[in-house]
């Protein structure tokens, strides 16, 4: 192994570089790239059977691990997703609403990353390799952004375009953010930050409640550009007024709120080792 030479104060001293995982320990992505940690990825999802197989089609093969949380669905969600991929793992939510469906999605995980999509087939799967890819570059949460360059929107009203701007703005302001998009449910993030996050809310605030507390607390916030699709079949159980007003008061609120501190990265899979191969 060669030695890693660095200079301080104009001297030049050498330390041993650290040690590559085995290439067992890598999930091949493409021919020319892998990765090592495993990965997770959440799907809250009620009455979504028509919509799970265009989902699904866009989740990459070489995720670790799907979670789907049904909502006690009265069509044939569970029934769909099991034959899209027989490995997934159901969760049968027993309270209401997306927050409850993803703190619960969360609690089942197993692996290193977990990463949060829509069962609408308004998140695009595809994109994960580019919240995984900032995750493990140095990220520690990692959001979409329809705002960033390269992202966008076919769904956004112009009422929910403005209460976005609005509440995106009050959030920069009160938590000395950058964000450019706060209400989207497109996110990832080390599972060794479930307890920062600490989910306690039911509803589409949710979203909200993750970016402030990890801002709160910390953490290397990253945002990726993502494009939002429309729903392609049902309807959405999003209302701008009742929801617009539950972020807001779920900003508020956390204002009076004490951070967690963040887990330190575990030693013994460090940060340089748990890259890009």
């Amino acid at each position: 192994m060669s030695p890693e030479i660095t200079k301080h104060n104009g001297k030049a001293h050498t330390s041993p570089l650290r040690s590559m995982p085995p290439p067992s320990s890598f999930t091949p992505v493409t021919p020319h790239l892998a990765i090592s940690p495993t990965v997770s990825v959440v799907v809250p999802a009620m009455n979504e059977a028509e919509n799970l197989p265009h989902v699904f089609a866009t989740i990459p093969q070489w995720i670790d691990e799907i979670v789907l949380v049904d909502g006690n669905s009265t069509d044939d969600t569970v029934a769909v997703a099991r034959r899209l991929r027989p490995n997934v793992k159901v969760v049968t939510q027993t309270g209401k609403g997306k927050g409850d469906a993803l703190a619960a999605g969360f609690a089942a995980c197993t692996s290193d990353i977990i990463v949060m999509i829509d069962a609408d087939g308004s998140t695009d799967g595809r994109e994960i390799i580019n919240f995984v890819g900032a995750l493990v570059t140095g990220a520690d949460f990692v959001k979409g952004s329809r705002y960033a360059s390269g992202g966008g929107s076919d769904d956004l009203t112009v009422n929910r375009r403005l209460g976005n701007k609005v509440l995106t703005g009050i959030v920069n302001v009160m938590y000395n953010t950058k964000y450019t998009d706060l209400c989207y449910g497109y996110n990832a993030f080390w599972a060794r930050h479930l307890d920062v996050l600490n989910l306690d809310c039911d509803g589409f605030e949710v979203e909200t409640l993750m970016n402030v507390r990890a801002a709160k607390a910390g953490l290397k916030v990253h945002e990726v550009p993502s494009h939002e699709r429309n729903r392609i079949h049902g309807e959405s159980n999003l209302h701008v007024v009742r929801d617009g007003f539950r972020v807001l008061k779920t900003i508020l609120k956390e204002w009076r709120r004490q951070p967690s501190a963040p887990q330190p990265e575990p030693t013994a899979r460090p940060a340089a080792d748990r890259g890009v191969a």
